[in-house]
């Protein structure tokens, strides 16, 4: 067997840190994307190999100030991006909502339950595809992916403006959870990639929060579309113009982000030195570099995946979330106007429960940066306030003279989101495996999935306007969720703690935690069989 180091310096020009663990064997022609074995048995590529190598040799050379300036750029130019995107694709999603009010069903002829099954035929598409869109994202070009999917969904979204009936309106959102599924695990695969894991939690909350801030800009411009409709009674419906609308930000956005999007090793806007300090700064993650797994699926690490504790919570956390989720995206506007309010009031009404989601996201991703170990803490607090006002708001009378209590406790309620959105970014940041990442990732939306389409079930017509039983049910949900990331925390803290004794008892200094812990990590090891990864 033939061993080949990819480095152009012996041990003496590095002061023998070269590492040891990404030695390769049996390489003949060298291709880049030649896969090989290396020493702990992982089937890499050499590109990836080098690209590590570089970015453990290099970690020491670039200063302080260096790796501050690349993430500074990152900031100014991949976040703003990445913020745009997601707020677009949850209007897109759920402005179905928005477009109920205005006569969606009534011109398209729908009847019984044919409108909430729109939500059912979405996400049984999106946990479908989910898997599959997985494979797609490890193995290509992140970014190019991505921008090729969301355009796909803003044709979809666009042409939904122009139906008339409800046979190709399911059709149509079929295709746009297939395309849409891809945007959420594709942005953590990302951030894990540009950003420390301490900072894993605040720049994801960072795009997170354009579920409510882009909320906020979309609003107003459907509030203005629908009131230029009524005064043009007999034009084009103000359901069809939010759609046109939609559709043709989608696209726009598409378009900006073919240039821009993607990960260190993808886009152009690096030199080749940032792209190297770029990967350099993440080697402490010990989860190696975007490039690393990324051509080559491990079965190994898919059992390992279904095997680890993490996945489950994980997996019962979406799933308690989704399910308060799907009731409110599908039905939120019309428990809302239940409450007493018109159409219009409900959307400009939405606006302030907007703005508590986006200042409460900032104090989260603020806290977490500067205090370690709180992530887990405010997923907590974030069940309490809507397992409290939900139950408020079913116990109350149906009387509009509580309304103002009602959406009190209504706006309580927005805060769910954070619990299902730190707990993915928690993929990124406690689990390390690229295959075993991208199974937790897919399980994880398949929960997010199946928890929508419950939610959306919740909801029966015969307990229309106040959904009491359905209120009750999503109420509940929050209890168990908040459970779950109780155990979920002391499961995780039992086990650092065992790895933190078994380093103890290997007798090595902190530079030889911390290079041996790199050196697994751009092997593409797992979190289970890296014992330096905490």
């Amino acid at each position: 067997m033939s061993q080949i180091q990819y480095n152009d310096k012996s041990p003496a020009d590095t002061d023998e840190k070269a590492p040891h663990h990404l030695t390769v064997m049996d390489v003949s022609d060298d291709p880049d994307d030649k896969q090989v074995m290396a020493e702990n048995g992982n089937m890499v590529t050499v590109n990836e190999v080098k690209v590590a190598e570089e970015a453990i040799l290099a970690e020491g050379e670039f200063t302080e100030e260096e790796y501050n300036r690349v993430k500074r750029k990152t900031d100014l130019l991949l976040l703003p991006l990445m913020w745009w995107m997601y707020g677009i694709q949850q209007t897109d999603k759920t402005g179905l909502g928005t477009m109920n009010l205005y006569g969606v069903q009534k011109d398209t002829g729908m009847h019984g339950n044919q409108y909430s099954l729109l939500t059912v035929v979405f996400y049984t598409a999106y946990g479908l595809f989910e898997f599959p869109s997985n494979v797609v994202l490890q193995r290509f070009n992140m970014g190019k992916t991505l921008t090729i999917y969301m355009f796909c969904w803003g044709i979809i979204v666009l042409c939904q403006a122009f139906l008339h009936s409800w046979a190709p309106f399911m059709v149509l959102r079929f295709l746009q959870g297939a395309f849409e599924c891809t945007i959420s695990p594709g942005f953590n695969l990302i951030i894990a990639s540009w950003y420390l894991t301490k900072e894993h939690n605040a720049r994801a909350l960072v795009f997170q929060s354009a579920n409510a801030g882009w909320g906020i800009v979309v609003d107003l411009t459907m509030y203005g579309i629908a009131k230029a409709a009524e005064k043009h009674e007999g034009g084009f419906a103000a359901w069809r113009g939010i759609a046109v609308f939609l559709g043709g930000q989608t696209l726009l956005a598409a378009s900006i982000a073919w240039f821009m999007l993607g990960t260190p090793n993808e886009v152009r806007w690096l030199s080749k030195r940032e792209k190297l300090i770029a990967c350099a700064r993440v080697m402490s993650n010990n989860a190696g570099t975007d490039l690393t797994g990324r051509k080559t699926w491990k079965w190994d690490q898919v059992i390992e995946a279904f095997k680890d504790p993490v996945m489950y919570f994980q997996f019962v956390n979406a799933f308690m979330s989704c399910v308060c989720n799907g009731s409110l995206t599908t039905f939120g506007t019309v428990i809302n106007k239940s409450f007493g309010f018109t159409e219009s009031e409900v959307i400009l009404y939405s606006i302030p429960r907007s703005v508590v989601s986006v200042l409460w996201f900032a104090v989260i991703g603020y806290t977490t940066t500067k205090i370690k170990g709180t992530r887990m803490y405010f997923m907590m607090i974030s069940c309490l306030f809507p397992f409290i006002g939900l139950l408020v708001i079913a116990l109350l009378p149906s009387d509009d003279s509580y309304k103002w209590i009602k959406w009190g406790m209504y706006l309580m309620s927005v805060t769910f989101v954070v619990s299902l959105f730190s707990a993915w970014s928690l993929i990124s940041s406690n689990t390390a495996g690229r295959t075993k990442r991208s199974v937790i990732s897919s399980m994880t939306f398949i929960a997010y999935c199946t928890g929508n389409i419950a939610g959306s079930q919740v909801m029966k017509s015969k307990d229309a306007p106040h959904y009491i039983p359905g209120t009750i049910a999503i109420a509940a949900c929050m209890g168990v969720e908040f459970v779950t990331i109780v155990i979920w925390r002391l499961y995780l803290v039992w086990t650092n703690r065992r790895k933190q004794a078994k380093i103890e008892a290997m007798g090595l200094t902190q530079e030889e935690i911390e290079r041996k812990g790199q050196e697994l990590g751009a092997e593409d090891t797992t979190d289970m069989k890296n014992p330096f990864f905490m």
